[in-house]
């Protein structure tokens, strides 16, 4: 890290001290971009950084609702636009008891570089609520997403800010907010992305992050002599972006023996059985466990931080930030796995990450390797801007020429700017801060 990167973290650092999550984002970017500064004094000059590291607005509301008993509750929303140099901002919006400004400010500085590294022209942004859609019914989410839509529609639109999904908000979420939008704008627009087929959604959204993923993975292990063929796979998690990299993988030829939700995680020897996990978590929305039951030689385990002693030669963390520490990376790279695919937003520590640089694992950052998803909430806008319907081979077809070009363009940054050709974290987030920072320049210090 040169001083002028130094300089703005510290800063960083006293302003937001309390906001461990987006600091632990900021250092790792800003540690893997510091060469780019050596090359463009003029961005300093500029105060190009420290422009970069601060949201362009954070808006930040009470969320007033009406539950099943009568009784009035309160969530606090958030939308945190963070920059537009390249396209209207674009992100999810997540609803989680965790979420909180810190968080938001992570994942909305994340996907400024992941939306630049598409190609396509969308800024980054992230939102959500502290509103736990798990255990509601669906008057309740509903009563929820429509307050919600009542402040934050004023902030977003097709060509201002996009949202789409992420944790906790699904289909059903995404109709409610976007029937109050077009209630009380009177537009019928692309405002948001992950619509139901049936109002302007996309063919290939629900899969698109977790084939992205492997999309990604799959370019990342034949560059350097590895295929998936063959491969053991462990994925953790078992939502969207977990049950479609299994599925995909399992296309590829990989055998994927692990899975896990939040309690614990499941072990196949003979390969986890995919339909089975659908039925539990998308039919059903039961945990994970209940696949023990159900599928006889299977096993489940309580503690879902184990799946990472489960010996395999790729790992998919899909689940969550920080799942994957110090110990379940050593734990990996004791078993001899050689690839590490990032389905989740940072689910490797640092402190993880290190290690598997450390010891020649090859390693997909998600701000590259889940890039799929939002990829495909733009062929959805685009789709929705020229009233255009694609077929999922069309959709699929154009997700996979993106991924392959995400990581061509990791892969020629790590080897221009890094000591270490295969280090895609620091080609990542060079090849992403880029793009992002010459629109900027061309735009003036604003």
């Amino acid at each position: 890290m040169n001083q002028y990167t130094n300089r703005v973290l510290e800063g960083l650092k006293a302003r937001n001290a309390h906001e461990s999550e987006y600091l632990q984002a900021a250092t790792e970017i800003m540690d893997s971009i510091a060469p780019v500064f050596d090359k463009h004094p003029e961005y300093e000059k500029n105060g190009l950084l420290e422009r970069f590291v601060e949201p362009e607005r954070i808006v930040m509301f009470r969320v007033p609702w009406v539950d099943d008993e009568g009784k009035a509750q309160v969530n606090r929303g958030f939308r945190v636009q963070y920059n537009s140099a390249i396209g209207p901002y674009k992100g999810g919006l997540r609803l989680h008891p965790s979420v909180n400004l810190s968080i938001l400010k992570f994942l909305g500085f994340e996907q400024v570089l992941k939306n630049s590294l598409t190609g396509l022209p969308i800024g980054g942004g992230k939102g959500g609520s502290d509103f736990d859609p798990k255990g509601k019914s669906d008057r309740e989410v509903m009563a929820f997403c429509q307050s919600f839509m009542t402040e934050l529609y004023r902030h977003i639109g097709a060509d201002v800010d996009v949202p789409a999904g992420d944790i906790g908000t699904g289909a059903r979420e995404i109709g409610y907010l976007y029937g109050q939008y077009k209630r009380i704008t009177g537009l019928y627009e692309g405002v948001l992305t992950g619509k139901g087929l049936t109002y302007g959604g996309s063919l290939a959204r629900t899969q698109a992050t977790g084939y992205g993923l492997c999309y990604f993975v799959k370019n990342m292990v034949e560059a350097n002599g590895k295929k998936i063929e063959g491969a053991t796979i462990v994925v953790s998690g078992s939502g969207n972006v977990a049950i479609y990299a299994n599925e995909k993988i399992s296309q590829m030829g990989g055998k994927v023996v692990a899975m896990s939700d939040s309690n614990g995680y499941i072990y196949d020897a003979n390969g986890i059985k995919l339909d089975v996990v659908k039925q539990i978590k998308e039919v059903e929305r039961g945990r994970i466990k209940e696949y023990a039951a159900r599928v006889p030689g299977s096993e489940y385990h309580e503690g879902c931080k184990g799946i990472w002693t489960v010996k395999c030669d790729i790992a998919l963390p899909c689940a969550t930030q920080n799942e994957l520490d110090e110990a379940g990376a050593k734990a990996l790279v004791a078993n001899g796995c050689f690839a590490v695919g990032e389905g989740a937003n940072m689910p490797s520590t640092l402190e993880a990450t290190n290690l598997f640089l450390k010891n020649g694992v090859l390693f997909a950052p998600g701000k590259a390797a889940n890039a799929g998803g939002v990829a495909t909430s733009a062929l959805e806008m685009s789709q929705n801007s020229m009233r255009l319907h694609w077929t999922f081979d069309e959709v699929d077809e154009k997700l996979k020429g993106i991924m392959t070009g995400i990581f061509e363009k990791c892969a020629a940054a790590a080897k221009e700017y890094g000591d270490q050709p295969t280090n895609y974290v620091v080609g990542a987030n060079i090849a992403g801060f880029l793009k992002v920072a010459e629109a900027m320049m061309a735009q003036g210090n604003v």
